[in-house]
Parts: C-alpha cells; structure tokens; sequence
C-alpha cells in the first residue's frame, strides 16, 4: 500500500496532525494508499512557500527560461509516461488505451502548449496626442496573478489538473494544488518531475484532503491566494465564489453540465451512433462534457435508439490492462451509490429501461468494485429528474423531436451550458444551430474534438470564465497599462 504524502517547498511532508484516510480502488474496493490530510498548517505553509518563490527565484525568471523549465517538465512526463498511467489507472480503474491516448498525452500536452502561447502572445501599445505636442506612448505588460489555489476533480484528474498548473506557471504565478481525495495520486507523482528537473521549491505545492473543513476550504479560506480555479460540482463553485468573495479574490470555475446530443435525419447515421455512444459512455460516463440528453429526429429514432442500445450492450468490463476490457468501473462506491439512485429514480418517474439500470454481474474481487451498467431510457416527460438534473454516470435519455426550434427549446430547457454536439450534413443548419444553443462548446459531427489554442468554458450555470490558448492569460495575469511621456 502506498503512502502518499503532501509536496510542500520541493519536500514530501506528513500533516502536524497526524491524519490519514485511504484511497480504495475503484475495482474492488480495497485499500490501495494512505493520504496524509493537510489541515490548515499545511496550508499555511504552502502558502508561504509559493508566496516565496513568487517573490524570489521563479519571479525572477525570464519568461524565456520559465518556458524552457515547462517544456522540461513536459519531456519528463513523457520519459515517466508509465508511471503516471499506472498512477491514474489505480486512482480511477479507467482503461489504459484511454490514460496513453488521452489522458496522460494530453497532461503533458498543457505544459507545451502554454509554454508557447506566453512565448508568443503580444501586447498592445498606443501612441496618444497631448496638449504640448510631444506625445505619449501606451503600452500593456502582463504579470502573473500571485498565488493560485487549484482545486481538481477525479474524473480525468491528471490532464484536468495540468489544464490549470500548465498556463499558470507558464504566467509566472505559483500554485497550491488540491486533488480530489479519490485522485491524488498523479498530482503527488508531479512533484517528482518538478524537482527533477529544477522547477525552484515553492512553485508547485500539492496539499491532500476533502472540501469542507479541510484542505479545500483552508485554500479558499487563505487570504494569501490571489486567485482559485475549480472544475467540479455547481454547488461547490457557490460555496467557493463566497469563500473569494473576501478580498475579491478571482475565480475560473468549470462546473456542471447536462449536455445535450442533437441527431438530425439527415446526419451520417452511423456516425451520430458511434459519436453519440462515445459522449455518453466514455470514462463509464464519467466526463463534464459528457451527453446525458439525446434528442433523434423522429424519422430515425426507434432506429437510433437500437443502435444505441447494441454498441451498450457490447461494452467489456475489465481491470485496466486487461487488453479485452473497454469499460470501467465509477470512481468510488458513493459515486455508484449515487448513479444508482438516479438508475432507480428513472424507473420510478416511468422510464422504459432500454437497457442496463443496474450493476453487472463481475468475477471474483471485482465484485465489490464500483460497477454500474452503461443505461439508456425513453420514455421520460421534459421535466423528470433524471432529464433535468446532472448524473455523471454512464446513461442517456433519448427523446424524439419534429422540428428545428423544437429541439432548440428543448436543449436550451436547462440551468446548465457546458456543451452539446449537433449531428447533421445540412451546413447552413449546422451554424444556425451553433449560434442559437446556448453553451459554451459546440461540436458538429463530432465530440471532445479540442484545440488547446481555442477557448474553453461554460455558460449558465456551467461556469464563469474561459481558459485555452490566450483565452487562459485573462485569468492567470493581470494586465497593467504603462504611459510614457515623450
């Protein structure tokens, strides 16, 4: 079993408190590491630490030999690729085609990525007239935000931390991570490669524990954080949003989602199945742009839910390096606890139960891990729970429209914006569709299809603020104006 310690100042260190809990595996449910629970000295001390090499050596890096730390740290990740696929395998139970595809690619990925994009951004000057005729010269200059409080999810928690820690070091700022108490693994492993190669002390600190009354809340809390970012639950952003309040502090928040899939007759009809399959089942549902809401033209819906219904049904449940496994477990067994109430509920409400609903059948120890059947229902009126509220889990409803503003109304029917893919070979409908469906991601004939230069976020109540490419720099500095008189 493996003990997993907070990364304060280059150094792994134990809380002062001497409190632990353990992380289970998600297959079968037994302990796999125990966490050291930061409290609010640990914190403190984070703090400390970044506000330190904030005001010392990583402040007085230039931006060109910050970039080439973070492409250090990109190649490393690279060179211990194994090892953090092992480490997010364990925390999560994902397959392994998906953590060396996308995941922990995609980790690395960010360090590059906004590595270049501080490398290259411009800034703007202008030149102004004055009374006595010589002038003066304007000019913008970015500085980093200070010290950044970075709160993670569990469901890609690797690639979805590194979105954040990425463009903020690459800004000049220093962070203190929270991972979720069910990922914390590759957030730990992380602080291996930046002292390796030669991020200064301080710059990235990783403190363990829950939300309320610990390591969450003493983050938000802290005034010494400048800034807080958070991907996570709609409910928690509320809480976090009135924890900045205090000093009006920034946020960027990436919160919860019930998206929607729109499938027109006339689209690739095979396509739309295997994109629609894809959005709702990928990481076992598991993904905030994942697609809970399916909406078919009628023409094509007992076709399409059957469809649906057979790629469902053809998922392999499996340990992550089992070659012949597509399809893992939930993150934890109250997740599942949760799924399955939503599973219950449907049914409760009048759902047709097209297939799954329950949990499968497994062998051996992997019974007592968090399974749940991929589940897709008909049936159900616009108002029923389990088509308004956000599941997180592996499940779908599929519902039959007749017209273009119909099923407009209906995805736009939501407190939620995050995203939605449109399925259609009718061009002009395509980008009528895009600018009326109010989110703030919208894929046409495709899904999770990203360019890390384009912006990201979503609206409603999905999020405040966008982050990718420049779109990042709003949030992690600050923009000053310089005014020189000629």
């Amino acid at each position: 079993m493996r003990k997993i310690e907070n990364f304060i100042a280059g150094e792994y260190v134990a809380a002062a408190s001497g409190k632990r809990f353990d992380k289970r595996s998600p297959l079968d449910n037994r302990v796999i590491a125990s966490i050291s629970e930061a409290g609010r000295p640990e914190v403190d001390a984070a703090v400390k630490a970044a506000r330190g090499a904030l005001n010392g050596e990583w402040g007085g890096l230039s931006t060109d030999q910050r970039v080439e730390l973070l492409y250090g740290v990109a190649n490393e990740i690279t060179r211990r690729f194994d090892d953090f696929v092992e480490a997010e395998m364990a925390d999560t139970g994902q397959p392994a085609h998906v953590q060396k595809h996308v995941f922990i690619p995609r980790g690395a990925a960010n360090f590059k990525v906004f590595a270049d994009v501080i490398k290259n951004v411009a800034s703007e000057s202008f030149q102004m007239a004055t009374p006595d005729g010589r002038g003066a010269l304007n000019y913008s200059m970015r500085v980093p935000k200070g010290v950044v409080g970075v709160i993670c999810p569990w469901n890609a928690p690797f690639m979805l931390m590194t979105w954040k820690v990425g463009p903020a070091l690459a800004c000049g700022n220093t962070v203190i991570v929270k991972p979720s108490e069910e990922s914390p693994q590759t957030a730990a492993l992380l602080g291996e490669v930046m002292n390796a190669v030669g991020i200064p002390k301080g710059v990235y600190n990783v403190v363990h524990g829950f939300g309320p009354d610990s390591a969450g809340e003493f983050i938000t809390q802290h005034p010494g954080v400048n800034a807080i970012t958070f991907t996570g639950e709609t409910r928690t952003g509320a809480a976090i949003m009135k924890a900045a309040s205090e000093g009006m502090r920034d946020v960027s928040f990436e919160l919860g989602g019930k998206n929607a899939g729109i499938v027109f007759a006339d689209a690739d009809f095979d396509a739309a199945v295997d994109g629609i399959f894809r959005s709702a089942f990928l990481n076992s549902g598991q993904v905030c742009l994942g697609t809970e809401r399916v909406y078919v033209e009628r023409p094509i819906f007992e076709r399409f839910v059957q469809a649906l219904k057979v790629k469902a049904e053809a998922v392999k449940f499996g340990r992550p390096d089992d070659h012949n496994a597509n399809y893992g477990p939930l993150i934890s067994q109250e997740h599942r606890d949760k799924v399955l109430s939503y599973y219950r509920k449907a049914v409760e409400e009048g759902a047709t139960v097209v297939t799954g609903g329950g949990v499968p059948e497994m062998p051996g120890e992997l019974a007592e891990g968090s399974w749940v059947q991929p589940t897709i229902w008909t049936g159900l009126s616009d108002d029923a729970a389990v088509v308004r509220e956000e599941i997180f889990g592996p499940c779908c409803h599929i519902r039959p429209f007749d017209s273009e503003n119909e099923v407009v109304a209906l995805a736009n029917d939501n407190v939620y914006g995050l995203s939605t893919t449109i399925w259609t070979n009718d061009l002009a409908r395509a980008h009528r569709m895009a600018a009326r469906v109010e989110v703030g991601i919208t894929w046409i004939n495709s899904w999770f299809l990203r360019d890390l230069r384009t912006p990201f976020g979503g609206s409603k109540q999905s999020g405040i603020g966008r982050e990718g490419g420049v779109h990042s720099l709003e949030f992690y500095t600050e923009t000053r104006n310089v005014c020189v008189k000629l």
